[in-house]
Parts: structure tokens; C-alpha cells; sequence
């Protein structure tokens, strides 16, 4: 993109025109101990190529490790073409399309990303993205709770197979607006949500939320849980893993009428991992509850001429409705994201999606193989899942995660620091993806046993 700087005569000129002399008059509010004494450690200025070195220095200091690691962020490969494409002016700079008359492009981009998800999902209609993945599930249970008028409470079923990191993120969207969140325990044999706990619960209740595949990895029992909801008169919030959906059966599928809501993390469609974004949520639902739908969604038209047109519709936001009136107080769409996921779709084609994830399930599988052989290593919960599984170690997981990463192996996450209290103690959770040769998994099983062997002194 061109830099087009002011030249110091336009800046005066700007200057006298709203009747000040200098840039600092502008911020005069701000009371002098507030002010920052300056960036001391930034210099003045550098040239181009200095800052390209140096970004190129500070870049490779991240390396390139082995990454086995999941629990909501995925490695997956991404054709060269979906950034060529992404990263070009028209729809790299392309800010919101106010004016649909000058935005038919971007419009149509994003009237597809809905279109692919509302397809992916199995739902009626999908809006034009979220943030990510934890606020939107945020968003779902703020419009479960406004849909579901008829519900005599503010409670929302919530298992702990949902990741740590989601619950935490929902908790602070809802706590001040009377919902609870009642987490319900998991079957410590098979790791999926305790059924009889479950049906246990004697309170009404506005929605139970139900992830697939879980935080595990494991897979739930998805159409007998929807339809117990929908026969408390609860609705139903599937949380979904998007490239899972290409082989598992969609959430407008499940049980005898579907989710009510379908909302997850894009980023595994397109989305390099970036250290922690950006990332995209999606959200899609059944036809009769659109006008709940947060943020705003694209409809498609016919003009006089009888071309085909787009525009926004169905803006209940705050910047488009006043306050009291809005669904959301999400003020954008992921737009760039919701581009390159668009793109990565269109690539990949029904076909190609397909193939990645029975990728990611072949690798899975070949993985636990060579781990069932390795000693002290168990698997707590089985290994019926998608890409991601849990093992427990003879070791303290810890010690051994710092001691893969001196092999330049992200080995995993510790989930002992989310689930302390239901005794998985030493468990890590471990992701596979279409990305990984064996010669990496032959690799990743043999270092792992031998910092076990190392830190337990061979007594396993």
C-alpha cells in the first residue's frame, strides 16, 4: 500500500483552519501526569531496510518448531494463493462497506462467507463473522437467552469439555446480565459430558451448549444431548470445529430438529496461527431466530435492471440502533478474515476439506499408535476423536513440555492448570494435523520417550 504523509504546510494549513497552532494543543485535556515522558527505547526514525532487518530479526527469533499443539488454535496448511489473493489493495484495505453502492465487491465476499458457513453448518442463515470463536459463543448464549422468552431462568447449561478459555471469556461477556453459566461435569472414563449428571438438573434452563469435537478431543454424544434440551424447552448451542464438520455430521443435523445456534473459531480456514490472531468467530442459526442474530449479516438483491445487488440488512447494532434496541455491541465484522476464510473455502472445495480432515484423523490415528507402545504413557479418555487426544506421563508434564521445546517441539498444552481439581494430573493434550509426515510423528514419539526415559531416570 502507497504511504501518503501530510507535508508540513498542509498540516499547518489543517491547523488554522479549526483555529490551533501546533498538534499538542489537541490533546491540552489530558492532565501533564498522565502523559508518557516519551519512548525512550524507540528511535527517531530508521530507514526501510533497517526496519525490514529488524523485523526479519525480531520474526526468526519465534523459530519454526514442530507444533503439536491445539486446544482452539490449529496448524493447518494454507495455499500460497489464499494470501496472494487476501493481501491484495481491493480487499486488503477494504473497510467497512457503508456505501453499498461502492462496496458490491466486498459485499459479495462476505455474502459468500455466509453462504459456505451457513452450507458447513447445516443452519438456515449465518451472519457476517465475529471476533473469534470465545465471543462468539459469548454472543450465542446472549441470544439463546433473548430468543428464549418462554424460559422462566437465566441458566445456561455449560460442560466442562468446553475449553477453560471459553467459559472464562463467556463469564465475563454475561456475568452482568444475571446469567449463570452451571458448568456440568464430564465422564472421567470416556471424557465427554456426564449424561446422568446431566439429567440430574431439576432447575429450568435457557440453553445447554454442546462442543464437538470437545476440548479432549473427544467426540459427544451430539443428537441424544439436543434432543433432551429441546424436550426441557431449552435450545441447543453447538460449538463446532469447522474443517471437523467436512466428515462429522453437521449441527443443523443433530438430533431430531437440529441446534437452535451454531457458532466456532474460523481460524483453522485459511488463518495462520500468529501468535494469537487476528482470528474470525462464526455464527449461523435457524431461520426464525434472525433477527436475534448478532453483529449484521448481507443480503442479496435484483436492482431494476434485474442484476443481481448486496447490501447490509438486519443491522441491529449498536452504531446502526440505539443501545437498548441492539443485539450486540459488536461494532465490526472480521472482514479481512472472513475474506481469506472465504477464499481458503473456495480453494478447497468441498473435495479438498474432505481430504484435510481425514488427514488430520489418519495422522491422529498413526500417532496414538506409535504411543500406545511408549511406557508409562496411558490414555485416559480412549482415543475415538478428531485430531486432538490426551495422555497422561510418568513425568511431571511440565518438565517435560520445556524439555521438547529444547528439541524444537511445541509438545502440547498442560490441561492440569484448567482441570486441577478432576485429577488429570500430568496430562497433555496433544493436536495432529494434515501437516505432520511421519518422519515428524517417528520424531516427535521417539524425543517424547526419551525426556520421559531422561526426567524418570528410566523407571517407568
Amino acid at each position: 500500500m502507497p504511504y501518503i504523509p501530510h507535508t508540513s504546510q498542509e498540516i499547518a494549513e489543517m491547523l488554522s483552519v479549526i483555529g490551533v497552532d501546533s498538534i499538542e494543543q489537541l490533546f491540552n485535556e489530558i492532565p501533564p501526569e498522565l502523559r508518557s515522558d516519551g519512548l525512550d527505547k524507540i528511535p527517531s526514525s530508521r530507514s526501510e531496510m533497517q526496519v525490514q532487518r529488524l523485523l526479519t530479526e525480531k520474526s526468526m527469533q519465534d523459530g519454526t518448531p514442530l507444533c503439536f499443539a491445539g486446544g482452539g488454535a490449529y496448524e493447518h496448511h494454507i495455499p500460497a494463493a489464499i494470501w496472494e489473493i487476501a493481501t491484495r489493495g481491493e480487499f486488503y484495505s477494504a473497510y467497512t462497506p457503508y456505501q453499498a453502492e461502492a462496496s458490491q465487491g466486498t459485499l459479495q465476499v462476505i455474502y459468500e462467507f455466509q453462504t459456505m458457513i451457513a452450507s458447513l453448518t447445516g443452519m438456515d442463515v449465518s451472519n457476517a463473522s465475529l471476533y473469534d470463536g470465545a465471543s462468539g459463543l459469548g454472543e450465542a448464549v446472549l441470544m439463546s437467552v433473548r430468543a428464549n422468552r418462554k424460559a422462566k431462568s437465566k441458566r445456561i447449561l455449560m460442560p466442562a469439555t468446553v475449553s477453560s478459555v471459553y467459559r472464562q471469556v463467556v463469564e465475563t461477556i454475561v456475568k452482568h446480565q444475571d446469567i449463570t453459566l452451571d458448568i456440568i461435569d464430564f465422564d472421567r472414563t470416556n471424557g465427554t459430558i456426564d449424561i446422568c449428571k446431566l439429567k440430574q438438573q431439576s432447575e429450568p434452563f435457557v440453553a445447554l451448549v454442546i462442543p464437538q469435537p470437545n476440548y479432549f478431543g473427544c467426540m459427544e454424544d451430539v443428537h441424544s444431548l439436543t434432543d433432551w434440551a429441546h424436550e426441557q424447552g431449552a435450545m441447543v448451542i453447538g460449538l463446532v470445529n469447522p474443517v471437523a464438520l467436512a466428515l462429522l455430521e453437521a449441527p443443523g443435523n443433530w438430533g431430531t430438529q437440529g441446534v437452535d445456534i451454531a457458532v466456532g473459531e474460523a481460524q483453522p480456514l485459511g488463518i495462520p496461527l500468529s501468535s494469537g490472531g487476528p482470528y474470525i468467530g462464526f455464527m449461523a442459526c435457524k431461520q426464525k431466530l434472525v433477527r436475534q442474530l448478532p453483529g449484521r449479516i448481507v443480503g442479496r438483491t435484483v436492482d431494476l435492471e434485474g442484476k443481481s445487488g448486496f447490501s447490509l440488512t438486519l443491522q441491529a447494532r449498536e452504531q446502526h440502533i440505539r443501545r437498548s434496541k441492539a443485539t450486540s455491541n459488536i461494532c465490526t465484522n472480521q472482514g479481512l478474515m472472513a475474506t481469506t476464510t472465504t477464499l481458503y473455502l473456495a480453494f478447497m472445495g468441498r473435495d479438498g476439506l474432505q481430504k484435510v480432515a481425514a488427514s488430520c484423523v489418519q495422522n491422529t490415528q498413526a500417532l496414538i499408535e506409535l504411543l500406545k507402545t511408549s511406557p508409562g504413557i496411558s490414555f485416559p479418555f480412549g482415543t475415538s476423536v478428531f485430531h486432538e487426544f490426551v495422555i497422561t506421563l510418568p513425568a511431571d508434564v511440565e518438565q517435560v513440555i520445556e524439555a521438547m521445546a529444547e528439541e524444537d517441539i511445541v509438545a502440547g498444552i498442560n490441561i492440569f492448570q484448567y482441570y486441577a481439581q478432576d485429577g488429570l494430573e500430568n496430562a497433555l493434550l496433544i493436536c495432529v494435523t494434515e501437516t505432520k509426515s511421519t518422519e515428524d510423528m517417528a520424531f516427535f514419539a521417539d524425543t517424547l520417550n526419551k525426556v520421559i526415559n531422561d526426567l524418570t531416570g528410566g523407571a517407568q
